[in-house]
């Protein structure tokens, strides 16, 4: 249900492991045949043995099977699944899969409403560059389900979990051996009944764990705070500030440590981190952390750290050109991420950053980023859609902004703001919906407009 767009998304990964173990599979999308045309041409000659129905569900298909096989984005209210619920019909994503198919002690699971793609790379990156045999999937493009045959041959699986894909884990009560949870802010309330409700669908990240099991918790947010409190698994910390005597890592001065059992180790300095902005060292404290626990040596997560230059379309540095510098930032879909990267790049002194921004609601509150716009920016260039015409209710009468309909006319506009010294920074503090196919096309395009320039 849900072939999906990704290359290697949940939706296609899961037909061609389900066809590859002699199933009957009916593929069923919303999308028409011409929206997921690449995507079929993808599956080749498994085409042959698949069953389409493209433009619309049939109840049919709800009732009469053995499994529901869910893309993650598919909301639990969906009627369609219901009628699965009523006929006892098992109902699956490719996360839930993975794990009932490989070793739940051979998974770090990490999860967040910001920082979970940067955490999750960073530790991949760490711990490959000591044991090969590792792999990286979950919401950062790749179901895990294409890595298979690697974990039948004792694989680490390094997983980003997106709140959809935690709540297929739930029923069966399945958790990561490790999880790493960074933070939670307000985020998709268009789709859950508020935060509280958001905040549960994560916890399933440890919610299942056992004394054998790790959770590393974010403790300078109150959300993943007050749920340590009742974590069924070893619990460590990390925070911006030293904390007494309990397990995990803190910054102390300019210097980050690791405290386990009483013992303090000192691990790198904050000068060893090239990612900008703070909400960066929260995210390196999260990794260091998990790495440790892992038993990763001092030294060789230093070297990790050092070579992390960060990955794309998060605060990408993508141009510097006649004194301009360009910034792809198009996962920020949040407000809070907005504030990050303003904070990040700012200089409050000169209004440095001609920002793009705006796009498609998710049901969040803009003002607390409006705040650090009118700080931070020179001019705001807004992406047509049901974000922006909120954001621009709210917008101070003497900020420049001015609303687009492409990425061309984004920049254009952008560049007939800017001087040397100054930051186009695409930020859109909104979902990608209705412009461009997901947050990524959105980036891509930026960076394409964004090289051709001379």
């Amino acid at each position: 249900m849900g072939l999906g767009l990704y290359k290697e998304g949940s939706g296609i990964s899961a037909t061609r492991f389900l066809i590859s173990q002699g199933a009957k599979v009916v593929v069923t999308d919303l999308k028409t045949a011409e929206d997921l045309k690449i995507q079929i041409k993808r599956l080749g000659a498994l085409v042959d043995k698949i069953e389409f129905v493209l433009g619309n569900h049939r109840e049919k298909d709800f009732e009469n099977v053995d499994m529901i096989v869910k893309n993650p984005g598919v909301p639990r209210a969906s009627k369609y699944l219901q009628i699965a619920s009523k006929n006892k019909i098992p109902i699956e994503t490719d996360i839930s899969l993975f794990f009932k198919l490989v070793n739940r002690k051979k998974i770090i699971g990490i999860t967040g409403t910001r920082g979970k793609s940067t955490t999750t790379t960073l530790i991949y990156e760490i711990i490959s560059s000591v044991d090969k045999n590792v792999i990286l999937g979950g919401n950062i493009t790749s179901s895990p389900l294409t890595k298979l045959n690697k974990m039948k041959k004792g694989a680490l699986a390094i997983l980003e979990l997106s709140s959809w894909m935690l709540e297929s884990l739930e029923d069966p009560k399945l958790s990561p051996h490790i999880a790493v949870f960074t933070n939670i802010y307000p985020d998709h309330l268009n789709t859950y009944s508020g935060i509280d409700d958001y905040a549960a669908a994560k916890e399933n990240i440890f919610s299942h764990q056992n004394l054998q099991d790790y959770v590393i918790l974010n403790r300078d947010n109150r959300f993943t705070k007050k749920m340590g409190s009742h974590a069924p698994s070893k619990r460590f910390w990390f925070s911006m500030k030293e904390f007494k005597s309990e397990n995990g890592c803190y910054l102390n001065g300019d210097n980050i440590y690791f405290r386990l059992d009483g013992q303090e180790r000192k691990i790198l300095s904050v000068k060893d981190i090239k990612i900008p902005g703070k909400h960066n060292i929260e995210n390196v404290l999260a990794a260091v952390c998990a790495c440790s626990v892992y038993g990763i040596a001092p030294v060789k997560i230093k070297k990790g750290i050092k070579s992390f230059s960060g990955i794309a379309d998060r605060l990408e540095l993508i141009k510097y050109s006649q004194g301009i510098k360009y910034y792809n930032d198009t996962t920020s879909t949040t407000p809070e991420a907005g504030i990050a990267a303003l904070d990040a790049l700012g200089d409050n002194k000169k209004k440095n950053i001609i920002l793009i921004a705006g796009g498609s609601d998710k049901g969040l509150d803009f003002k607390p980023w409006i705040k650090e716009i009118k700080k931070y920016c020179k001019a705001v260039v807004l992406l047509s859609g049901t974000g922006t015409d909120k954001i621009k209710k709210i917008m101070p009468s003497n900020m420049e902004i001015t609303e687009v309909k492409s990425m061309v006319d984004a920049i254009g506009v952008s560049k007939s703001f800017v001087k040397r010294g100054d930051i186009i920074l695409l930020s859109p503090a909104c979902a990608s919906f209705g412009m461009f196919v997901n947050e990524f096309d959105r980036g891509e395009q930026f960076r394409k407009v964004v090289f051709k320039l001379k």
